[in-house]
């Protein structure tokens, strides 16, 4: 198994050495100068520049606890849980939508994703050099840099606005590249770059079906083509969101909703990208990510955090299999004949995160399911509600009822559709680290806020219009760009 270190070099002054164990089988990095490429000049060894890149998302700061709290903490869909008296760093203040611009999951999920753009810019600099690794191979793996790339910026944009671009190896002593590190680009200017990627990562992105069992976690053309679309929902461009969702193919619903969040349901018929964990060694799972939101408490087996509200068990509708597979009750019995006591401090826990086979290891099998066909089909009911092709939207919207245990939505009118499509996303795509920013784009927040009344926010939390919408550039960040960027409104 081949070693390699890849030098990072993230914002300004911030370095980052090494990577972690990825789920691709790559053990963990050593050093060598990335100017000596001879030693990686094969098929194996431009794979593993690459493999670097998915190796980030394994990482405490890039998936686990940080973006737990900014993601999911957030959303009316979940508390902080946990004891009372244990804020988890920073998770009260962002349960109560006050965190300000020193906040750190805000600084470590910002930190991370220019990590992870680095690593990417490493590899579309070093692979085009292996001349002895096979060319199609070399044009997929670029493809499969610019995809990951792509979904990097686009939780950047999403979390905090516009945003350095930074699409190349940086000399941190040239003045111009300081710029280009320490200077925010308009939104429009980062989606445009996010397009960009994603149409090069298409052209040369293989089917899912066509990579071999061992790689089915990396990027192909399907998931290419939802993240192209679901960037598209973003900016309400209706027409490209349809567009893109009719160039998937070789995609289906799992019939069991429930089991595509157990070992038995990575990389389904359903599943278009998601993080792969592996418990054994030597490969890793996503550092933290089981433990930080397993029961906690006597009998438990985890910290508690991330719980699911009550606001979110309201939203589901009688007989809605989604709830169950969902939410883990106190006083029940898990799939796999684990007892959840009466002992456990919180009354609901995440169940998407659990894992079976490593329940109490920091390193569990779980994956993060970020894209799935079942979105594909919301995003394509919603785009065509909004053209007015609300006939047509509403099949869409009930093939995903149906693998729910429901019956057709009474829904009919267009607005009466629109309302019924986000509902059908918040418990479809529950603690998948949607719904925030699901409200910021469709203008619910103010009001969903207010609703999300809770034991320790009894009239609700208060949504800051102008301010909430985006979490705040970190505090470290604006004070390295000494002009060149501003900070979002309101910190």
């Amino acid at each position: 198994m081949k070693k390699i270190y890849i030098s990072m070099f993230a914002l300004s002054a911030l370095f980052f050495t090494g990577c972690q164990d990825d789920f691709l089988d790559v053990n963990p990095t050593q050093s060598i100068p990335t100017s000596d490429t001879e030693l990686y000049n094969s098929d194996s060894g431009a794979k593993t520049f690459v493999t670097a890149i998915y190796s980030k998302f394994l990482d405490w700061d890039m998936s686990s606890f940080g973006w737990i709290g900014l993601a999911s903490i957030t959303s009316d869909d979940a508390d902080k849980g946990s004891s009372p008296g244990d804020s988890g760093t920073d998770k009260d203040v962002l349960d109560a939508l006050t965190y300000n611009s020193s906040n750190p999951s805000a600084e470590s999920t910002f930190i991370a994703q220019y990590d992870g753009i680095n690593r990417c810019n490493q590899a579309l600099a070093i692979i085009p050099k292996l001349d002895k690794a096979d060319p199609a191979l070399r044009e997929r793996l670029m493809g499969e840099a610019k995809f990951l790339r792509a979904f990097m910026y686009f939780t950047l944009v999403k979390c905090y606005g516009g945003v350095p671009i930074v699409d190349r190896l940086q000399n941190p002593t040239s003045e111009e590249d300081k710029k280009m590190l320490l200077t925010r680009k308009p939104v429009a200017e980062v989606y445009a770059f996010i397009e960009k990627d994603l149409a090069d990562a298409i052209a040369v992105l293989p089917l899912k079906s066509a990579y071999s069992a061992d790689e089915k976690e990396r990027a192909s053309k399907g998931a290419a083509y939802a993240l192209l679309a679901k960037v598209s929902l973003y900016q309400k461009k209706w027409q490209q969101v349809v567009d893109n969702c009719n160039l998937i193919t070789g995609y289906s619903l799992n019939p069991s909703y429930a089991k595509m969040f157990r070992l038995e349901g990575e990389n389904d018929i359903e599943s278009m990208f998601e993080i792969n964990g592996h418990g054994a060694v030597p490969t890793k799972g996503i550092q933290g990510y089981s433990n930080v939101q397993g029961a906690r408490g006597a009998g438990g087996w985890g910290w508690g955090f991330n719980t699911p509200s009550q606001s979110l068990l309201n939203a589901y509708e009688t007989g809605d299999l989604r709830k169950d597979a969902t939410i883990i009750f106190r006083n029940s019995t898990l799939y796999d004949g684990r007892v959840v006591p009466s002992t456990v401090e919180n009354a609901m826990y995440n169940f998407k995160a659990y894992s079976s086979s490593f329940t109490d290891a920091w390193e569990t099998d779980a994956n993060i399911k970020y894209l799935r066909y079942g979105e594909v089909l919301l995003m394509k009911a919603e785009a065509l509600n909004e053209l007015g092709q609300t006939s047509a939207a509403i099949p869409l919207l009930n093939d995903i009822r149906h693998r729910a245990g429901l019956g057709d939505t009474p829904a009919t009118s267009q607005a009466a559709v629109r309302t019924a499509i986000w509902k059908e996303r918040r418990v479809e795509l529950a603690f998948e680290f949607d719904r925030f920013f699901d409200l910021v784009r469709t203008g619910q927040a103010k009001a969903a806020f207010a609703a999300d009344k809770s034991e320790f926010f009894p009239n609700g939390r208060t949504f800051t219009e102008g301010k909430n919408e985006l979490f705040p550039i970190p505090a470290t960040f604006i004070i390295q760009a000494n002009g060149l960027s501003q900070q979002n409104p309101g910190y």
